[in-house]
């Protein structure tokens, strides 16, 4: 299923369409209302603010929630580079053909973990995920056959080492599929319309209420873009470097 919030740009342009509909209307409401006593206004006013202030405060918690969820992606790119780096040395316990077949398995499937932080094509993505299983099996059977013919201290930890890199593969797919949940979003946005739909209803007519009511619109649109392109691992400008996997990689394929 196609997810609004994994095109940030798509975000950006309906929120602000959508936030000025609602204000639009409130200006229209207003106006049929002809003249709005002081009393009426200081109660809509009173809503108003409290309402902004809800409002800022949704924002800022779904933005803390996205950037812990971006931050929670990088570390388990880092966990991820640790585990294959620290299986890879670990494969000289191994005898010398399961050894040398371990390392260049481990090769091709950090190369595999690059593409899985980089690919943007659905179609592309699951022949890295393909590729990535199959190398996973591969890896488990190498290394569980030695330990298994001769169940060694020694062995023993060469197969708990290539388990935290199996493990470590599913930590980060877990992390990549941990989004801000559709419901938030539709909260978050329905507080953002009854806020434009007061500030519409109660704004002033100074000759730059119509101003000030873009520059508002505006920016909490980019709140949301801004959101959303966090939230996005795939989607969004902001996203994770495989860093880590890079450095490995090139360790892992000398010149």
């Amino acid at each position: 299923m196609i997810r609004l919030t994994n095109f940030p740009v798509v975000v950006l342009v309906l929120s602000f369409l959508l936030l000025w509909l609602s204000g639009w209307i409130g200006t229209s409401f207003r106006k049929k209302k002809h003249l709005v006593d002081d009393a009426t206004g200081a109660d809509a006013g009173l809503v108003l603010g409290a309402t902004l202030t809800l409002l800022g405060l949704i924002i800022g918690f779904t933005f803390s929630m996205a950037i812990s969820r971006y931050e929670q992606r990088k570390n388990y790119e880092e966990a991820e580079a640790n585990a294959i780096g620290t299986e890879y040395v670990r494969a000289d316990l191994l005898p010398a053909a399961d050894a040398r077949k371990v390392r260049a398995l481990l090769a091709n499937y950090t190369d595999q973990r690059i593409l899985f932080y980089r690919s943007r094509d659905e179609q592309q993505l699951r022949r890295v995920n393909a590729d990535t299983a199959q190398l996973q099996t591969e890896l488990w059977s190498t290394v569980a056959a030695p330990t298994v013919a001769q169940p060694t201290p020694t062995n023993a930890l060469v197969a708990s080492g290539m388990n935290d890199v199996l493990n470590s593969q599913g930590y980060t797919q877990a992390a990549w599929w941990n989004r801000i949940p559709p419901s938030a979003w539709f909260l978050m946005l329905m507080i953002a319309l009854c806020c434009n739909l007061l500030i519409g209803y109660c704004i002033r007519r100074t000759g730059m209420e119509h101003v000030v009511f873009l520059v508002l619109t505006l920016v909490v649109s980019i709140s949301f873009f801004l959101i959303a392109d966090i939230d996005s691992p795939r989607g969004g400008v902001i996203r994770v470097e495989p860093q880590n996997l890079v450095s490995l990689s090139q360790s892992l394929h000398p010149q």
